[in-house]
């Protein structure tokens, strides 16, 4: 399905987020948003950045999620914003996907996320870091 997606799909697709939502259908979905983003980083990064911002969890996961396993082709700057845009947030499944980023990208990186931990400790919750630090020693 991903190879045959386009920017144009992108409004069926975030309905399709929005009315399946549930972890095993947002996580699933967002292998098609990295191949988007692969194929169209300059489009994919605003939309993925207001996304994050969505007031739907869901949407915000996606935002979250969707440079899993990319390693040295996550953009850290994007990841940042995405994960600054979330801080404060107490919904579960948002703060164990900012988790999961860092910890998924702490085996490209480990400086990196070890020092955004440290930067955004205080705002940061215990879940995310507990996740986010699995791998860093």
């Amino acid at each position: 399905m991903k190879k045959f997606t386009t920017l144009a799909d992108l409004p069926k697709l975030k309905k399709l987020v929005i009315t399946k939502s549930w972890w095993e259908t947002v996580d699933t979905l967002v292998k098609v948003f990295t191949d988007l983003y692969l194929r169209y980083p300059s489009e994919m990064t605003p939309i993925m950045l207001t996304w994050s911002e969505d007031s739907n969890l869901w949407v915000k996961r996606v935002a979250l999620e969707f440079q899993l396993l990319l390693k040295k082709q996550t953009d850290t700057e994007l990841l940042a914003k995405i994960i600054i845009n979330n801080l404060g947030s107490d919904e579960f499944f948002i703060n164990k996907a900012i988790g999961w980023a860092l910890r998924d990208y702490s085996k490209t990186d480990p400086k990196w996320v070890a020092g955004f931990i440290a930067t955004y400790r205080n705002e940061l919750p215990a879940l995310s870091i507990r996740e986010g630090s699995k791998y860093l020693t």
